[in-house]
């Protein structure tokens, strides 16, 4: 994936983790590591758990990592049920949330907040508004496997909900451009405990 908006994204989402200093990091729905291999080249990374639920995709993460790379950890599986995962100081997830079932989102939730318990999360999906500068139809969305799209007023409203419920401190921006009136190709909502904020 080499598109702008990959890179604006995957950009606004290392200054994240390079302002808080985290040094453990959990991505979530790795696919095949564009950002978990950019995550590696932070100053201060100690260690980096990728899970994703497509066997093949983690195989082609694995044969993209630098020979004598320790510092990764890949495992199979569902971000709504994952298996046992490394603590990780911050959580990562790049454009997987509209590839889930909104029913599924509290699963998500509870899974981020209560069971995982990050000092940081980081979390992006696309922003529907900005489909017609893609040359995206009104009624499509932009990948196939995308079960929702979220505009900036429902992803701010989701974000929020679920920062009021953790007992967490949101901020949300958008990434990929910046149309005056449609946004950016994606939003990010950065979740913090309220005395990191």
């Amino acid at each position: 994936m080499t598109s702008w908006w990959h890179a604006e994204r995957t950009r606004g989402v290392l200054e994240v983790l390079r302002a808080h200093g985290a040094a453990t990091i959990l991505e979530l729905g790795c696919g095949d590591g564009d950002v978990l291999l950019e995550v590696l080249g932070l100053d201060g990374i100690e260690g980096v758990t990728g899970l994703e639920p497509d066997p093949a995709a983690l195989g082609r993460l694995r044969a993209r990592l630098p020979d004598g790379e320790d510092r990764v950890t890949l495992l199979e599986g569902s971000a709504l049920d994952p298996p046992p995962l490394p603590a990780a100081q911050a959580v990562v997830m790049v454009e997987v949330i509209e590839h889930l079932d909104p029913a599924q989102l509290s699963r998500l939730e509870r899974t981020l907040f209560a069971r995982l318990d990050p000092d940081l999360a980081v979390i992006t999906t696309p922003n529907a508004e900005f489909n017609a500068l893609l040359g995206v139809p009104a009624h499509r969305m932009r990948h196939p496997g995308h079960r929702f799209e979220w505009n900036r007023a429902q992803f701010a409203r989701w974000a929020r909900g679920v920062a009021k419920r953790a007992g967490r401190v949101v901020a949300l921006s958008t990434l990929g451009g910046a149309h005056p009136e449609l946004g950016g190709a994606s939003q990010m909502a950065v979740f913090t405990c309220p005395d990191e904020s």
